[in-house]
């Protein structure tokens, strides 16, 4: 019998690959995810040639402390919020040497939601160095677990199609 490749592994492969070719390092800001990015990433040999750093700021404290996301911002908008995850990633960007960051905020689940913010919500924001800011707002099904996969397997996603590409998108 043979043993299926976990789709994690298989989608961190190109993306460490595509990296590497253009020239792309990248810093990992991570809440929701706790770690989970930047594991998948560095479980591939050779990823030390991209993956510069990664902050896992669970608290709002430590987006704060870490990332420079002002307390301010997260009152108004909440740490799950689409501005509170652009600021991570630019914060990512700032401390870090990376050329690309990127930063993940939401609600795995299975409690913590609100009608406005339901469990599954997750926003992914992208910074590069000269280039815009991409954001992502998404709802994903399933479990914590499944939440939390199927949000780094959308970064990495993003962080693939952006390779090359200018990131410009809502400034927010």
């Amino acid at each position: 019998m043979t043993e299926q490749a976990d789709p994690l592994e298989t989608r961190a492969r190109g993306v460490l690959e595509r990296c590497r070719a253009g020239g792309i390092t990248l810093a990992i800001a991570e809440s929701c995810t706790g770690g989970l990015l930047a594991a998948t990433l560095t479980a591939v040999e050779g990823s030390s040639a991209v993956v510069d750093r990664g902050f896992v700021v669970y608290s709002n404290a430590a987006k704060a402390a870490m990332l420079g996301v002002p307390n301010d911002l997260i009152a108004a908008h909440g740490a799950v919020s689409a501005r509170c995850a652009a600021m991570m990633a630019r914060g990512a960007l700032a401390r870090s040497d990376a050329s690309m960051a990127i930063a993940l905020t939401g609600i795995a689940g299975p409690g913590g939601g609100t009608v406005t913010k339901p469990v599954g919500l997750v926003h992914i924001a992208l910074a590069a160095s000269g280039a815009g800011l991409r954001l992502e707002e998404r709802v994903f099904e399933g479990n914590r677990t499944a939440v939390r996969r199927s949000a780094v397997l959308c970064a990495l996603d993003m962080i693939s199609s952006s390779v090359g590409a200018s990131v410009i998108g809502d400034d927010t």
